[in-house]
Formats: structure tokens, sequence, C-alpha cells
């Protein structure tokens, strides 16, 4: 059964509710399936954007369709494995998946290629062909990937038990992963090789997390890396099946997903949540109201401005902004000659110093180039859009060059704006036909996000894709959980949790814990 999802301008919506989610990113679809599956909650989950699922949704022009934020999943390839039954609980297994290519990552740096292939001993087989001399830091780098991921799930836990057992019990719950956590990928890196090369490719999906090795949380980099060991999925049918099979359940709840639904005010009254203030100024009422609007917004700018309280999230990075290159091709991808096959496309082995320099001149090598072939992996993707084929390029992008425009209209910004995207995306394009070749000539459609587009659609202050960045820092904060200093507000998604779609499922799953004062991380990941 597929879910129909309601808009808030031609459909009645009731007033009252036993819990409100801000946002239906699947962080806040997570949560409220949760809390109608386990806790018999009817949940109204509220989308300002006019397309339900935040980043796991898809967009449309004639004979195309793309997905934002979806690229590849990883650990659900066998339905024992802790994600893959999360997904099936949270769908009621109406969600199919589709392997990727063995090589599911293909790192490029400058003319030399590396290959990660499905399997971790296959893949650590690889790199030692790759890097003969330097097998003992490869055997050393996935031990080390292998503690931290493991000492993840009791800082994680800490979040969900109660207030008095966190504080006698928490710093030793949180200690054994912020060992690592604390730590920069580089700082981890560097006390097991000295292997420049090896290190780049090691670090080859840093743009999944969104932050080079010298700043980025060597968390993050174990949790990405562990989640793809085992290769890469994509949802059958692309990423709107997620919405569409998530929002069903919490209907059978009496709950509903709601669109072109813009809240102002989380509603306080007394120390607590009594419902939200909407943009039209109707109050809608309930005990729970969940935020899936990141931290910063929650705090900053949803609660009443005598609660706000941001001083220590404050100085946090927002995670890394992007453009996104849109491609639509008049051949299918098998025509094509497209395999799925993710590309890294790296200028050189430095990636801090690749990034340092993008980011102070538009006009230098882009620091990396992420090329995405969702037709390709999608296998009813030739069925819905026969003889088409879509290909994205990603890379990173800082708000700051944006901000001249940031008070236009989306689609109305001016020339100057369109003229500064075009030279992006010809660039970008340069690099997607030197290394696709078989699109030249083919390409009949081609679009440019840009970190404005984001803050459009996603509401991020800065356009950023991950929330909060993965900094040490972050992972050392207190406040970056379900449960707030006001009863009945609750925070979910990726800033409760880890970064990407299963990040902020599992955010969902903890926020919803917190809320329901059981362990529902345990129920969502038993295979079924």
């Amino acid at each position: 059964m597929t879910g129909t999802v309601l808009s808030y301008k031609q459909d009645s919506i009731a007033d009252e509710w036993d819990a409100i989610v801000i946002g239906s990113g699947i962080g806040g679809l997570a949560a409220a399936v949760l809390l109608a599956r386990h806790g018999r909650k009817k949940v109204l989950v509220l989308e300002r954007h006019y397309t339900a699922g935040g980043y796991t949704h898809s967009f449309r022009r004639p004979g195309y369709e793309w997905d934002v934020g979806v690229h590849y999943i990883g650990q659900v390839g066998d339905r024992r494995s802790a994600v893959r039954a999360a997904f099936d609980h949270l769908t009621d297994a109406k969600l199919d998946w589709a392997a990727m290519p063995d090589v599911y990552d293909r790192i490029i740096i400058g003319d030399r290629t590396y290959d990660f292939v499905t399997g971790e001993q296959r893949w650590r087989e690889r790199m030692k062909e790759y890097f003969p001399n330097d097998a003992l830091a490869i055997d050393r780098y996935l031990e080390v990937t292998r503690k931290c991921v493991k000492a993840e799930m009791f800082y994680h836990a800490e979040k969900i038990v109660p207030a008095p057992v966190a504080a006698v019990l928490g710093f030793a719950m949180r200690y054994p992963y912020l060992r690592w956590a604390g730590r920069t990928t580089a700082e981890v890196l560097a006390g097991i090789t000295s292997n420049k090369e090896l290190m780049a490719v090691l670090t080859g999906q840093w743009g999944d997390y969104g932050l080079p090795p010298g700043q980025s949380s060597f968390g993050i980099h174990s949790t990405i890396a562990q989640h793809y060991f085992d290769g890469g999925f994509y949802p059958v049918g692309g990423a709107g099946r997620i919405v569409e099979t998530m929002t069903p359940l919490i209907q059978e709840g009496g709950g509903a997903v709601v669109v072109k639904a813009e809240v102002s005010q989380i509603l306080i009254e007394g120390g607590r949540a009594v419902g939200v203030k909407m943009a039209d100024e109707r109050r809608l009422n309930a005990p729970i109201v969940i935020s899936d609007a990141g931290a910063v917004n929650t705090f900053a700018k949803l609660l009443p401005e005598a609660c706000r309280e941001v001083e220590e999230i404050r100085h946090l990075p927002p995670s890394m902004a992007h453009l996104s290159l849109y491609v639509g091709a008049n051949k299918s991808a098998r025509e094509l000659g497209l395999d799925g096959t993710n590309l890294w496309i790296y200028p050189g082995t430095d990636h801090d110093a690749n990034a340092t320099r993008w980011y102070s001149d538009p006009e230098r090598p882009f620091p990396l180039v992420f090329i995405s072939f969702p037709s390709a992996k999608d296998p009813t993707f030739e069925t819905r859009h026969p003889g088409r084929a879509t290909v994205e390029a990603i890379t990173p992008a800082p708000y700051r060059w944006f901000t001249r425009w940031e008070d236009t209209v989306w689609k109305r910004r001016g020339e100057s704006y369109e003229l500064f995207k075009d030279m992006l995306a010809q660039r970008l394009m340069l690099i997607v036909e030197k290394h696709v070749p078989t699109l030249a000539g083919n390409v009949q459609a081609a679009e440019l996000s840009t970190p404005l587009s984001t803050k459009h659609f996603m509401n991020h202050g800065a356009g950023e894709a991950y929330g909060v960045a993965s900094t040490p820092e972050r992972y050392r904060l207190r406040s970056l959980r379900p449960r707030t200093k006001w009863k009945g507000v609750f925070l979910t998604g990726q800033d409760v949790s880890s970064l990407g779609v299963t990040g902020a499922m599992f955010g969902g799953g903890i926020c919803a814990s917190a809320i329901l004062g059981r362990n529902l991380i345990s129920v969502m990941t038993k295979p079924a």
C-alpha cells in the first residue's frame, strides 16, 4: 500500500494530535512510524516543502527524475543486518533494494584509479595489491575502524537512558567512542601510515560526510567506511519509494503526512510543549513536538525567543554545502555503458589543501567531484523512462559565495547569479564528460543546484547537507540529544545520531526510544 500525502491548504487537518513532527526527512518519518507502531500515537508530520521526504525526495523534469540525497545505501543486502532490518521495520518490508556493481566506489586521484570492491576481506586484499608495502597499515586501519564503530553503539545508547542513569554511567558509555571520535581522521591515520597516497585513498569517500580528513572526526569516517564494506545498494523505484513506503504506517495509526505546511514556532507553556504555531497563525495542539529541522533551526528559530539556547552549538560550523549538477541523457544507461559505479575524482592526494584552495577561489580546481548514475542503479528506471539516463555530479561549495543573492527568490535570482551558475555548471560538465565520454552529444537536460537551492528547499541556513558538521567537537557536545530542557520537545534526525540517510533514520529510533522510555533500536534492528 502506498500512503497518501496531504496538502495543508487543500485538505482538512485536525487540531488535536498525540505528537507533531516538524519536517518529513527520514529522521522525522522514522520517529513518527515508531510512535505509531509502538506507542499507538496519532502523529502529524508537517513538511514546509511541496514534496515530502527531505533529502530522500525525488524531483522530476519532463522525461527525467533525479534523487537529491540518496546516492547509495550500505548494509541492506542481507536481511539479517541491523540496517536492513530497520528499513524493513519502518516500511513493512515494502522497500526493495538493488545491488550496485561489485565495484561500488572508484577513487580517481589524478591519473591513478583505485577500486573499492564489495566485501571487507576482498577490499583488504585489493588495497594490499595497490599498496603491497603497506599491508600491516591496512590491517591496522581495519582494526581501529572496527573498534571505533563497536564503541559507537554505547555512545548513542547513552542518549536514550534516563538522566539519572546517564549521570552515573554516561562518561563510561561515551569515553570509548570519544577516544576515536574526539580526534580527526588525519590524526588517527597519521598513527597508522605515513603513505600520503594510501591516506588519500582511505579517505576517498570524504564527500559522504562533508569534511576532509584534517577536519572530520574519525568517528564519522569509521561509520561511513564500515557502512559500505559490504557494497552499495539503491532503492528500487528511486528514493521517493522511501517516503511512499513509510507513510502508510503513520496513517494506520491515525496520523498524517502533510506538505506545504510551514511551522513558525513550537509553543511552550509552563516549560513544556503544547503544540505548534503555523505560518498562517493557526495553532495545532500536541503534548509532544519533535523537530526534524536540525538542532540549530530548532534552538535558534523554532522555540520562543525566551527559550532559545544555542550557545553550546553556536560555535560549531555547519556541514558541507554543495553544488549538484543534474544531467539527463537521451539514451539509456545500457546504451551509454553506465554500470552504476560511483566515481570520486580528486586533483591530488592532499584533500585538505585541495579544499582550502577551492574555497578561497571558485576558479581553482574542484577538490572533489562525485559522479553518480541513478538510472543505472535503479532497475525500474528504464521502464519508467525508456531511452533516458540520468547522471549527478556533486562538489562542495561554500555558502558565502552565494550570500549576495540570499534575499532573492528561487528561480528569479537575477542575471549575475545565473552567469555564476552557468560557469560552475560548464566546469562540472567538462569533468563529467571527461570521465563519462559516452555522454558527449547525448545530453538533453542539465540543471545546477547551489547552496541557495538547498536553503530554499531544506531550510538549512547555510545550505548545509549534513546538519552540524562532524568535527571532533560535535561528538563532545551533550546538547545533540533527543531530549531537550523543555518537556515534550524532542530532536530527531542527523544531529541526534550520525550523518546521511541511515544516520538520520537511527536518529528517529533514538528519538522515539527517548519518548516512549524503551529501547526501540533493538526492536527495529531485529530481523523479522
